[in-house]
């Protein structure tokens, strides 16, 4: 655990979830993220896919090779820009990597992952001074930033990055007040967090009747892809997805849109038309017969999430959604409430050790 002391309270960081959010890992390039979730996962049966994904397996409590296998499903990467071309004067320029805000990126430092290593820089742009007056009103586009690693031309660049190189927000995890830890990769460092906690606490308890995966799916940002191959190699019986979604107690959130699930609320249960009704009310029986407070997010369509890919894999996984609340997502500044990453861990343990091996999830 990493502890601070802010405005006279304490904050307490997961060690495992601060050196994730610490790890760079964008979408096609999470394999130094992945190796951290790997080691942590060393008390595991662990196998990994051609996409990268990892999964940290254990067994029934009763050693039963017949007994479901419940696959919890947490995503690994994170949004990320990625060079494209490096001009004569040194200067790069990017494509993005998953969805951005580009304002978010002006005036950023960032961290090329480079040819031997890490090489910091930062996200430019024509200053605002010599900004005609009708630029100044108008959104900026990527095209129109550049990334300077303070190199004198293109060749003393090309010994430091490469075009293909990563690159991402350089930030570090800040714990604030209230139990709110601050940090770029929350979005989906925390699910995948989850999935190998959940994993490790399963383990220890033993009472668990399944049989239990955690998975660090790779490649969601940029389509699902992590968990479609997942699915193919895990052959989970049931799964659960864990993502984020947005926190509604900040400015601007409508919750006639979205639901009610402020920071404090724990896990945000998922019911909708492409997710396991069966699946949903274990979830909401485990977190009730545990004590552990959540809401109910609604989705009448796709959920945008790994679940989307998982309920149709192969013939159809019964499928269902857990999120986190999030603030500030797709941004260097996502900001959590650790008590409730903590509750979502809780559930997940609650629901493996509550499901009947005889349970009937068709539909």
């Amino acid at each position: 655990m990493r502890a601070y002391r802010h405005n006279g309270s304490m904050t307490t960081t997961p060690t495992l979830l601060d050196e994730l959010l610490r790890t760079p890992g964008p979408s096609g390039y999470e394999a130094p993220a992945a190796e951290v979730w790997r080691k942590a996962a060393s008390f595991a049966e662990i196998t990994t896919d051609g996409l990268g994904s990892s999964v940290a397996t254990i067994p029934s409590s009763d050693q039963n090779d017949e007994a479901p296998l419940l696959a919890v499903v947490g995503h690994i990467d994170e949004i990320g820009l990625v060079v494209t071309h490096i001009d004569e004067k040194g200067f790069l320029y990017f494509a993005p990597i998953g969805g951005w805000d580009p304002q978010i990126l002006v005036g950023q430092r960032v961290t090329v992952s480079g040819n031997e290593g890490p090489v910091p820089g930062v996200a430019g742009r024509k200053p605002i001074h010599l900004l005609e007056p009708e630029q100044r009103k108008k959104v900026v586009q990527l095209k129109e930033m550049h990334i300077d690693i303070g190199a004198d031309d293109r060749e003393d660049a090309q010994k430091m990055v490469s075009v293909g190189d990563p690159v991402v927000i350089d930030c570090e995890p800040l714990p604030v007040a209230g139990g709110r830890l601050v940090s770029r990769s929350m979005d989906n460092r925390l699910g995948s967090y989850v999935a190998l906690e959940a994993t490790r606490r399963i383990h220890e308890n033993a009472k668990a009747k399944v049989r239990f995966s955690g998975v660090a799916a790779v490649q969601e940002e940029i389509g699902l892809f992590g968990s479609r191959t997942a699915a193919f190699t895990v052959r989970p019986d049931l799964a659960v997805a864990i993502d984020v979604t947005h926190a509604t107690d900040a400015p601007g959130i409508d919750e006639k849109e979205v639901g009610s699930h402020p920071f404090g609320s724990g896990p945000v249960i998922g019911r909708g038309s492409t997710l396991s009704p069966k699946i949903y009310e274990l979830l909401r029986d485990a977190a009730e017969k545990a004590g552990i407070d959540y809401s109910v997010g609604a989705s009448g369509n796709s959920t945008h999430t790994d679940a989307d890919s998982l309920q149709i894999s192969r013939t159809g996984i019964p499928t269902g959604l857990v999120s986190i609340p999030l603030r500030y997502m797709h941004s260097p500044v996502e900001m959590v409430d650790l008590a409730d990453v903590e509750a979502t861990v809780e559930l997940m343990v609650a629901f493996a050790e509550t499901i009947d091996p005889e349970v009937d999830l068709s539909r």
